[in-house]
């Protein structure tokens, strides 16, 4: 069986008041600049602010037309790199809106750089939310060593927005040999779990991880969109004590 995308892509999905999802295309991992035959779907989070300028969360491959119907729900202002592996097309979407602002996440310009990948940077993301969107979106540092991530909280519809802190594949979209890896890893739909880098260090970060738990549980999210998988949009409770109660 063939690998098959979250059809259509490229196109936005209205998930609440407000708040919408993009699937893009299939992205490789590479190693050693060897992009291995492993093809993983993409999708991109995109809020608009209480003052109407959209924030796009782990952008996808820039298209034309996705950018034109973006542009018709509010200004693309704010471009955000979770991690230090979600920012390859943030380059892409700021030659297009050269008055949004780049935010950078941990590690992430020493990454760029090394790949020779064109991205500037205008601001890093902190432990709490800047001025521009304090007023709709709560976010934090999930710990992970090498593999940490910043998670954000849409307060308006509870959403829990995720690039790889959760990872829930399904199987049926994918070929060999990464359907038989990613059933091995345990980061398979229904049962999606952290992506596996981070489970070691989170290991040696037991503190850490159960203030972010505990952070989590207090937001009470409706709903998990995650950039790579079948998002949750039901027992989320159930969903995130499984995933993030382990780890207390």
């Amino acid at each position: 069986m063939a690998a098959s995308l979250y059809e259509p892509i490229n196109i936005y999905k209205a998930v609440g008041p407000n708040i919408g999802i993009v699937d893009g295309p299939f992205e490789y991992v590479i190693i050693a600049g060897v992009r291995l035959p492993l093809p993983h779907p993409t999708r991109m989070t995109v809020v608009r602010l209480s003052n109407g300028d959209l924030f796009l969360h782990s952008p996808t491959k820039f298209d034309t037309k996705l950018a034109t119907e973006l542009e018709r729900l509010g200004k693309v202002r704010h471009l955000i790199s979770p991690n230090q592996f979600h920012y390859a097309h943030i380059g892409e979407w700021a030659e297009a809106f050269p008055q949004a602002l780049t935010w950078a996440s941990p590690g992430v310009r020493k990454r760029a750089k090394a790949r020779h990948i064109r991205v500037r940077f205008n601001r890093d993301l902190s432990q709490t939310p800047p001025e521009e969107w304090r007023t709709d979106i709560d976010q934090m540092l999930f710990p992970g060593g090498y593999f940490k991530e910043f998670i954000f909280f849409h307060r308006e519809t509870r959403s829990l927005i995720l690039a790889d802190t959760i990872i829930n594949l399904e199987l049926d979209k994918m070929d060999e040999p990464w359907r038989t890896a990613t059933k091995l890893s345990g980061m398979a739909y229904p049962h999606g779990r952290t992506f596996f880098g981070m489970r070691l260090p989170l290991l040696f970060q037991r503190q850490r991880a159960a203030v972010v738990a505990e952070r989590i549980r207090s937001w009470r999210p409706r709903r998990v969109l995650l950039s790579h998988g079948r998002c949750f949009d039901a027992d989320t409770d159930e969903i995130i004590r499984r995933i993030f109660d382990e780890r207390s």
